[in-house]
């Protein structure tokens, strides 16, 4: 796909819709979300240098355009761990995706077509299928067929894990004084993310690094469902909602309710434009930010930049070092 086409499809800020585009491996339909597409391009052979003593799914480094990008084999990949892939395509394509601020290939079967749906169609698996069945975040059901939302993130941190959130390495972060752990620890917290993974390691760090009044939700609806609770105990109280909530970190992408809305909500339906919002994806680039900003965001940080995403906390929640 054309960064032309890409630019058309895309969809008001804070609509609880996105676009997937859906693919197949074997005769699995699976789908993810177009603002990771960069472009469809046939599979050449001729242009892979394979790297040795790699796993049977990666299948090297593809040349695109005077550069090269990797490329990962997801039937290959998703038979080794979760799904038995029937039926062999002879017109293979490869998906060019960017997130994370990086690029990569993704060899499949063949593309569908692009589908508008709202995230309240997408269904969170099952959390007993989830515990090993982490590369899908949900499932939506359009015509007929079970299309299973692939967490390309997990899957590239499968063979890349400094690509992906992980619990704070040696030198991440600068020294916090015992002055900003005491003001972090007064400042009241909701933060909004469906993947188990990274919340809990995203949760522990925030806690270790002092905000210790922190709640976590499995997606934006639920998330919402709290600011309201928090809403009409103020109400009750006579108090402004500040003294019961200081700032709201959440992902973009997230069945029932996404990010985006999820900020629009609070800033707009709620009108707490006082209130910090902080969007913490992969999907940050520079279209994303101007979506981002178009809800109110108050910032916005890409993962894995946990660095990046605390010091903006700390800016919109005066916490001085």
């Amino acid at each position: 796909m054309e960064e032309g086409t890409k630019q058309e499809i895309l969809l008001e800020s804070g609509t609880n819709e996105m676009e997937i585009i859906e693919f197949y491996v074997g005769a699995q339909p699976l789908g993810i979300n177009v603002q990771k597409l960069k472009e469809i391009i046939s599979f050449d052979e001729s242009a892979l240098t394979v790297i040795p003593d790699t796993d049977p799914a990666m299948l090297g480094v593809l040349m695109m355009r005077g550069s090269t990008i990797p490329l990962l084999d997801l039937k290959t990949h998703l038979k080794q761990r979760c799904l038995e892939p029937t039926e062999t395509s002879q017109r293979p394509v490869v998906m060019v995706c960017e997130f994370n601020h990086r690029i990569n290939g993704f060899k499949v079967d063949g593309v569908n077509q692009i589908h508008r749906i709202r995230w309240s169609d997408v269904q969170p698996l099952a959390e007993f299928i989830d515990q090993y069945r982490p590369r899908f975040t949900g499932s939506v059901n359009i015509d007929g067929r079970e299309i299973l939302i692939l967490d390309l993130e997990y899957i590239i941190g499968e063979f890349d894990p400094d690509s992906v959130l992980t619990l704070e390495k040696e030198g991440e972060f600068s020294h916090v004084t015992d002055r900003a752990l005491i003001q972090r620890q007064s400042k009241k917290i909701l933060m909004a993310e469906d993947s188990n993974v990274i919340r809990s390691n995203l949760a522990n760090v925030l806690r270790e690094r002092g905000f210790s009044q922190l709640e976590v939700f499995i997606d934006g609806e639920a998330c919402y469902a709290r600011v309201l609770e928090l809403k009409h105990q103020a109400e009750e109280e006579g108090h402004d909602i500040s003294q019961h909530l200081s700032l709201v970190v959440s992902d973009i992408e997230m069945p029932k309710m996404d990010g985006l809305t999820l900020c629009r909500r609070i800033k707009e339906t709620l009108g707490y434009k006082h209130i910090p919002v902080v969007l913490f994806s992969s999907l940050i680039n520079p279209p994303m930010e101007v979506k981002c900003d178009s809800v109110g965001a108050d910032g916005y940080a890409s993962k894995p930049e946990l660095p990046k995403l605390v010091r903006i906390m700390d800016e919109y929640l005066g916490i001085e070092g």
